[in-house]
Parts: structure tokens; C-alpha cells; sequence
């Protein structure tokens, strides 16, 4: 692939469509992949590439819940995992939660491959410099981190098959889980079971976007690039929150912006 030019105004999108093809070659993806990657996109266009006021109460929202959890958990899937891995660890390491590989089509090659690829991915954000106004050791912080999902000691009630599979120590456990890229009938058996679920999901009118207690209709890496931003700023008072006229503006939003 030709090097985009950094004046080119879809360059993050177009590196990110590079990242998903090179990672299904390396088999840490399934074939899928593309597909739902190449579906966000056309969302993300309409939302004009950026995130929306609504978008930015969504991440401030999941923030506090996240910051009150007793037991918060990030589950990643592959996707996830190779375009926002860093940036969600970064988050983890700064709520001291664990992150869950969960993937749907689970195979014991992909998720040996994907373990290895986070285990790199905390690894290198552990070198980095600590974030704006953040207090510790965080070298320290990031390696604490537990990347669970290989152990399949866990099961989400009132699923069958390979879907129920989950860690218990994460989304077992769990009473907040930040869930981007879910699928919908999983978040509606997981809110069944009690559980918050906060979903990063470009469809507003997808199943899980519908389902989920705070849904985020932004793009997953810009999504938790602020959300570390309100998580290290303590946003701790979660609001009555209405997450149906949450997606309506997200719909006004892409309607007007379809229209111009």
C-alpha cells in the first residue's frame, strides 16, 4: 500500500482498514472481520469522522459507571483489539481492571495469536511516558493488568454454545463491562443478568446498541482515547441516564449529516 500523505483527510480511516487486512492475514482475525470493520466505516463517515456532543456524554457517562464498578472488566475482541488494544489498556491500567479477550468465532490458535498480540500490546504501553495528569509507577500499573479469556473457566447464563464462554474472574464477575464491537443478543443476556454494559457501537440501530445500558456511538480508538481522559479525571456521579434519547440524536446527527 502507497504511503498516505498526512494532508490526506481519511488518512486515520484508511490506516485503519490497512490494520484490519494486514491482522486477518496473520490469522488474528476471522475472514468477518472486514466485513463488520467496512460496515463501521460507512457509520463513521456519516457521523462526519468524528465524535459528536452525544458521543463525548456517552464516554463521560461510561466513565463514572466505570469508576464505580466494584468489579469492572474490558472485554475486547479482535478488531478491538488491534485498532484501540493500547489505548483500552492504557484505561484498564488506570482503573486497575483486567481486560477479557472474547471473541465469537473462537478458536484456540486465535486466541493463543491474540493473547501473545496484548500481552505485546501492554508490554509497549508500559514503557511509555504516564498520562497527563496521572499519579504513580506506571510501569508498574500497566503490567498489573490481567489479560484474561484463555482460560474458558466461565459461563454467561442463558447463552449456549460457544457464545456463553467467558472468564470467571472477568465478565462473570463483572457488574460493569465495557463491551466495544458486542454482539446483540450477548448484551441483552448480560443487562438480563444484571450487569451494566457499555457498548462502543457506530449503528445506533443495531441490536446491541439498542440493548445496552449506555451505548457510544463513536469509532473504538477514538472512543478510548478520551475515555482515559475522564477516567483519569475522576468523573465519579453517573447521571439518569437516557439511552434511547442518546441514539436519537445519534440518528439526527447522521440523517442531517446525510442530507447536506
Amino acid at each position: 500500500m502507497a504511503k498516505i500523505p498526512q494532508s490526506h483527510p481519511r488518512r486515520k480511516s484508511l490506516i485503519s482498514r490497512k490494520t484490519i487486512v494486514e491482522a486477518t492475514k496473520n490469522g488474528l482475525l476471522a475472514d468477518s472481520a472486514m466485513i463488520a470493520h467496512g460496515r463501521g466505516e460507512a457509520f463513521d463517515y456519516l457521523l462526519g469522522e468524528k465524535t459528536s456532543d452525544i458521543a463525548e456524554l456517552s464516554i463521560k457517562e461510561s466513565a463514572a459507571r466505570l469508576k464505580l464498578a466494584k468489579n469492572p472488566v474490558i472485554s475486547i475482541n479482535g478488531n478491538t483489539a488491534v485498532l484501540a488494544g493500547k489505548a483500552l489498556i492504557r484505561v484498564a491500567a488506570v482503573l486497575q481492571c483486567p481486560i477479557e479477550i472474547n471473541i465469537y468465532y473462537r478458536t484456540e490458535e486465535r486466541m493463543e495469536k491474540l493473547y501473545d498480540f496484548v500481552k505485546l500490546q501492554r508490554l509497549n504501553v508500559s514503557k511509555e511516558e504516564k498520562p497527563k495528569n496521572w499519579a504513580g509507577n506506571w510501569e508498574k500499573t500497566v503490567m498489573a493488568v490481567k489479560i484474561l479469556g484463555r482460560e474458558e473457566d466461565g459461563r454467561i447464563e442463558g447463552l449456549e454454545g460457544p457464545r456463553s464462554i467467558c472468564s470467571a474472574e472477568g465478565i462473570e464477575k463483572a457488574d460493569v463491562i465495557l463491551v466495544p464491537l458486542e454482539d446483540g443478543d450477548r448484551c441483552e443476556v448480560l443487562v438480563s443478568l444484571g450487569k451494566e454494559v457499555l457498548v462502543v457501537d457506530l449503528n445506533p440501530l443495531s441490536r446491541s446498541a439498542k440493548m445496552a445500558t449506555v451505548t457510544i456511538v463513536d469509532e473504538v480508538s477514538r472512543m478510548a482515547d478520551l475515555l482515559l481522559e475522564y477516567v483519569i479525571a475522576n468523573t465519579s456521579k453517573e447521571a439518569q441516564w437516557d439511552n434511547d434519547a442518546a441514539l436519537k440524536e445519534s440518528l439526527r446527527i447522521i440523517s442531517n449529516n446525510a442530507n447536506k
